[in-house]
């Protein structure tokens, strides 16, 4: 219900009239104001903005109701009941088309029915308003997550060529050995990161990571975890361009593991990396809590390699252990992260990984033939980011 005090303006050249239905709303607890003409009448409503105008049709000006109509319809706060004899209910059907929103039948005698008309028109205006001041400010709330969906976008576009830019190059040669590796992020940034990249003359040294998470903030963790690996490098490097480098897979997978701990960015990382080292043809390897274990296929065959750790950005007492293989003539050592179990079926993760040898010696240890095993297609939306790397050497 309305509140009392509301402001009327009550236009009727009838004196009598007038002062009859003046009376009947202010007893009623309305503020009224009242005039007998168009003009005094638009004045009033100028200076004074009633929130209702009850308006004779009939005015002596010819014009007189409809500039009072363009009026009042031009305030959105404001509203018109138009006054009108019983004999012209055309005119009053017309004024309520064009904008007016309810009428009054003179002579009035029921002073309930005037209240009640003038309370519901106001109740009506107000939900009205209401709901056009709501419109307004949803429309502007749109207008203001369009624009920072739109910084979001650029940031994300900024974030993905920052990604995209970080990852080693594929197909990537390098002596013997031939490096391939495919990100798939399952949002437009990815929590799953790979690397190679030679350390030495003699040495190789390449990493699959997997940040916790999706999204923005596991995509900065795999700049950071560049960034760690860079850094380690060249502090090895002090010490000669050309020295082999001493540090071993476990030394790489600790020094992240106090990086991410120290930064407490809440993310932890399954790794999994590797050092090759060609004047011994051996790798040696360190697992970080990463499934599914790295698959080495040669001679038509493929198998896990042996290994286990715990998560890295964890637990700050976790030990790393360097596992020593020699590496056949010619192989294929596969790396995935475990986006990749989403592509294979089974109804549990045991399964899935059961079946990874029998589709890597079907490929043959093959890039682009495990890629159509796993149904990758280009632009195709998975659940989880999806990484895979692929290294091989084929001596003849």
């Amino acid at each position: 219900m309305q509140l009392t005090g509301t402001t009327l303006l009550v236009i009727d050249n009838d004196d009598a009239f007038r002062r009859d239905i003046v009376i009947r709303l202010q007893n009623c607890g309305f503020d009224v104001l009242q005039a007998d003409s168009a003009v005094d009448g638009l004045q009033q409503f100028s200076s004074q903005r009633p929130e209702l105008v009850l308006c004779a049709l009939h005015l002596p000006e010819s014009d007189g109701f409809a500039s009072l109509m363009r009026a009042v319809s031009s305030v959105p706060d404001s509203t018109i009941v138009v006054i009108a004899p019983s004999t012209d209910m055309s005119r009053v059907v017309e004024a309520l088309r064009t904008g007016a929103h309810d009428y009054l039948i003179k002579p009035m005698l029921d002073s309930a029915m005037v209240e009640l008309v003038v309370r519901r028109t106001l109740d009506q205006r107000h939900l009205l308003n209401e709901n056009r001041r709501i419109r307004e400010r949803l429309e502007s709330a749109n207008r203001e997550l369009n624009n920072s969906l739109q910084v979001l976008k650029d940031d994300q576009s900024a974030g993905h060529q920052v990604q995209l830019n970080m990852l080693p190059q594929s197909p990537w040669v390098s002596g013997e050995y031939t490096f391939e590796s495919k990100v798939i992020p399952s949002l437009y940034l990815s929590g799953d990161f790979v690397d190679y990249f030679r350390i030495s003359d003699t040495q190789i040294i390449f990493y699959l990571a997997d940040v916790s998470g999706h999204g923005a903030s596991s995509a900065f963790a795999t700049v950071l975890l560049k960034f760690m690996t860079t850094r380690l490098l060249y502090q090895q490097r002090r010490q000669g361009e050309t020295t082999p480098i001493k540090f071993l897979p476990s030394d790489v997978l600790g020094h992240i593991n106090r990086g991410l701990i120290s930064c407490k960015l809440g993310k932890h990382v399954t790794m999994l990396g590797g050092v090759i080292n060609e004047s011994e043809n051996t790798l040696i390897y360190s697992i970080g809590g990463h499934l599914p274990l790295p698959l080495l296929y040669a001679d038509g065959t493929a198998r896990y390699l042996d290994g286990k750790g715990k998560p890295v950005g964890l637990f700050a007492d976790a030990q790393y252990e360097d596992h020593k293989i020699d590496l056949p003539d010619a192989f294929s050592l596969v790396l995935c992260s475990d986006g990749v179990l989403d592509c294979v079926e089974g109804t549990t993760l045991r399964n899935k990984e059961a079946q990874l040898p029998g589709i890597v010696e079907k490929s043959q240890g093959n890039m682009r033939a495990l890629l159509g095993s796993f149904g990758l297609q280009p632009g195709k939306v998975m659940p989880d980011d999806i990484s895979l790397m692929v290294l091989s050497r084929n001596r003849e």
